[in-house]
């Protein structure tokens, strides 16, 4: 019985019983369905003969319903506004629209720009899901080919089969100094000089530390003790007590510096410019057509001339 109901009954019945009960007449239902009179009738007639009682009253002004006619009313109700919804969600879905983005960063301070720009984003495709994998991986580059997630923040691009990189922007890693600390006085720091040093750092494999991987592994020097901490607060009063020494990005130092708890100085030891690197977001080539995803891409690209060109 179920089935035969559901077969017989279509979305054309239950759009012509509420565009009738909206305009009150077939007339004016048929006009607003672009349908004749005749091919409403002709519904109403078919939905009678299936249930066995007349569903409109089509003699009164305006037309009125039957019982049965006002639990179909229900239905429809019910039913119309999921059926557009799901229409609307497919459109986006077809058209780019809506999707999911999974991010994952080997930089712990990333989050100071990337957070802003990701709430700039939700603005122009709030139907798309940004999330982040928790945890720092040890081989994120294969992980981000395997789809494990969808975009990565690093310094290191590594060629793979499939995936590309985007150039964001380059920054310094500056030495990061307590006020009072002996090196501050120092014209001239050497790498053997902070090889002495504690170096107070995020807890990641070394070769992914700026200073470990371009400063001390190079020069075949190793820091006296590594002290490590997730958060960047934490590392930045642990170097301002003088338990140690750190690296940081120029944007996260600036910020502590002007507050006056730490002081920074260029790391002259590696090049006349100091550490340099480029921070690049890396994904799928698979996955840069798809709207949502360009979108944020270019999202990024607009971040990323705006801040180089404000440094220059």
């Amino acid at each position: 019985m179920f089935y035969w109901f559901i077969s017989m009954l279509e979305l054309r019945h239950l759009k012509t019983l509420t565009a009738l009960r909206e305009h009150g007449s077939l007339v004016a239902a048929a006009t607003d369905l672009y349908l004749t009179p005749s091919a409403i009738s002709h519904q109403l007639k078919e939905l009678d003969q299936w249930f066995g009682v007349e569903v409109v009253n089509r003699r009164s002004r305006p037309v009125s319903f039957s019982h049965v006619g006002l639990r179909l009313l229900k239905l429809a109700d019910d039913v119309l506004p999921q059926i557009q919804i799901a229409h609307t969600d497919i459109a986006r879905i077809v058209h780019g629209q809506t999707g999911r983005i999974i991010f994952s960063s080997e930089c712990h301070s990333c989050f100071d720009w990337l957070m802003p720009l990701l709430n700039q984003y939700r603005q122009q495709y709030p139907d798309v899901d940004l999330d982040f994998v928790s945890g720092f991986e040890s081989n994120p580059h294969e992980l981000l080919q395997n789809a494990e997630f969808d975009l990565l923040i690093t310094a290191d691009p590594i060629a793979l089969k499939g995936i590309e990189y985007f150039p964001i922007f380059e920054y310094e890693s500056r030495l990061v100094l307590s006020n009072t600390h002996p090196l501050v006085r120092m014209e001239k720091i050497t790498v053997q000089e902070l090889a002495e040093q504690t170096l107070v750092t995020y807890p990641v494999d070394k070769h992914r530390l700026d200073i470990m991987a371009k400063l001390f592994i190079p020069a075949n020097l190793h820091p006296k003790e590594i002290r490590t901490t997730e958060l960047t607060q934490m590392l930045i009063q642990l170097v301002a007590s003088g338990r140690g020494i750190s690296a940081l990005p120029d944007w996260v130092v600036n910020e502590y510096e002007q507050k006056g708890w730490v002081t920074s100085r260029r790391l002259d030891c590696v090049s006349p410019k100091g550490l340099r690197r480029t921070l690049y977001a890396g994904y799928r080539t698979e996955d840069k057509d798809k709207s949502y995803f360009e979108g944020f891409l270019n999202q990024l690209d607009k971040f990323s001339k705006k801040r180089n060109h404000y440094y220059d």
